[in-house]
């Protein structure tokens, strides 16, 4: 067997969080190989092996299918996002597959996990991401800092509020690329926020 690389999909943004259809099953499965093994990861992607030298062919197959191909591993992971309950309007459907084009697949120094709810209810669980946003009625709030696994958990910590839409992808990826350039090591996100403190990257994210 010659050399693999691992893939991420997933099944995009949308109302009802992350459906996938028959044929994009049967898709997925006809393209990696009945000997591949598919892993759900705790973020709504798929991860599969493919061999190395196939891999651009795959990605375009799959997304010929209205899939989401990634990278695996150290990189910011497609954006965690809600049921969007409310409505796409109001949860703010449109904002959030915009900062996912802008956020997913950046290598970084640990695997980002970015979540996004479309209001208060937080069903994604935002507090629990490294960077999360949350729409109140018509602006962002944006949390950093949270920390799900281990036997010492915390909650993501606010870090802007009233944030207008047209300033939210700016911020976040600004957040994203000051982690990457500035992290010690392998150093956790979360670690990085206590770090750095709440108010260097205020001042980062503008």
């Amino acid at each position: 067997m010659g050399e693999t690389t691992k893939i991420a999909i997933s099944a995009g943004i949308q109302v009802g969080g992350s459906l996938f259809t028959p044929e994009q099953f049967a898709k997925i499965g006809s393209v990696v190989g009945t000997d591949a093994k598919i892993e759900m990861t705790p973020f709504k992607q798929l991860y599969a092996e493919v061999p190395h030298e196939r891999r651009d062919v795959i990605k375009e197959e799959l997304e010929r299918y209205d899939l989401e191909v990634y990278p695996a591993g150290f990189v910011t992971k497609s954006l965690i996002a809600c049921n969007f309950c409310k409505g796409a309007e109001e949860a703010g459907l449109d904002s959030a597959r915009s900062l996912n084009t802008a956020i997913a697949g950046i290598e970084t120094p640990t695997p980002l996990k970015i979540g996004y709810a479309g209001c208060a209810l937080g069903t994604s669980e935002p507090l629990l991401k490294d960077i999360s946003v949350v729409k109140m009625r018509d602006t962002f709030d944006i949390y950093v800092g949270g920390e799900p696994k281990g036997l010492k958990t915390s909650f993501a910590k606010l870090l802007i509020s009233g944030l207008t839409e047209d300033k939210l992808v700016p911020a976040v990826t600004a957040l994203i690329h000051f982690y990457k350039a500035h992290a010690k090591g392998k150093e956790k996100f979360s670690k990085f926020v206590d770090r750095v403190s709440l108010e260097r990257l205020r001042q980062i994210a503008g």
